[in-house]
């Protein structure tokens, strides 16, 4: 894309305040019928962006949409996809009737070469069960960003990065996955009736957070680095992929907030980040 084209996308866009960025640690889909300290906090991180600026549109890299190549949604009315299972059937029927931004999803893609449309796909639980906290309402639009599978981590921080213009249109973007994320540890924490936190798994979320302070984002890209702790934090790369889509957003000086910490279930981390 030369200049000239980037001038024209970069116009079709509202000018707005730049809004925040959020990574997320989604956890349980439980959480969007539950009343706990973490639905509180996103309940309370909802109110706070809304009394500052009420986004135009919402993106959503969700660490449930995985795909070869990277995809954006173009649906105008977004599906609610239950991609679970063994849960009450109070949570099959949630909603979350938000519209969706086909033409700002375009606009997107006109911006960052690399992605491609998709009506393939809805919101699913990374994305509900947290905006059914921040916005209730559902009266924002949203659509979703996939996580393409071949791409290095490296490769995904570097897309990220092309997504700062929409920050200037009043996009609300948001990385919802989780920073420690071993369902087969944690169920065997459950089975036990145990709710304290493996040592790897704190160990692991605390080398994150200080990399984070740090500002040494590319450190993040080899959880190798962490020790021993990173592949057990870490057994596939899905929930934490989206962290680094979030970090990348952020400029050299703004301010990045812990807003929630909390390693649930012995293995998931529910580290949530706010950044602006």
């Amino acid at each position: 894309m030369n200049l000239q084209d980037l001038h024209k996308v970069s116009s079709a866009f509202q000018t707005s305040a730049k809004m925040p960025v959020l990574f997320i640690g989604h956890g349980s889909p439980m959480n969007a019928l539950e009343d706990n300290k973490f639905t509180r906090a996103l309940k309370q991180m909802g109110e706070d962006i809304r009394q500052r600026q009420r986004p135009n549109a919402i993106l959503v890299v969700s660490a449930h949409w995985l795909t070869r190549g990277s995809f954006v949604t173009l649906n105008e009315r977004p599906e609610t996809i239950h991609d679970f299972g063994g849960f009450p059937q109070e949570l099959f029927a949630m909603q979350y009737p938000a519209p969706g931004a086909p033409e700002l999803a375009r606009q997107t893609m006109a911006l960052v070469p690399d992605l491609h449309g998709s009506d393939e796909w809805g919101l699913d639980h990374g994305t509900w069960t947290v905006l059914h906290h921040l916005f209730p309402a559902a009266d924002v639009p949203v659509f979703q960003l996939s996580l393409d599978v071949a791409k290095t981590p490296a490769q995904h921080f570097a897309l990220a990065a092309q997504l700062q213009e929409l920050r200037k249109r009043g996009v609300l973007i948001i990385g919802s996955g989780n920073v420690v994320h071993n369902l087969r540890q944690s169920m065997q924490k459950l089975m036990a009736n145990d709710a304290s936190p493996y040592d790897w798994a704190v160990e692991f979320d605390e080398w994150v957070k200080k990399r984070i302070d740090q500002r040494d984002f590319t450190a993040l890209f080899d959880v190798q680095k962490a020790g021993a702790s990173g592949p057990l934090a870490v057994p596939t790369p899905d929930h934490y992929w989206p962290l680094l889509y979030s970090l990348a957003l952020a400029d050299k000086d703004e301010p990045i907030t812990h807003a929630f910490e909390e390693v649930s279930y012995g293995g998931l981390s529910m580290r949530t980040v706010a950044i602006g």
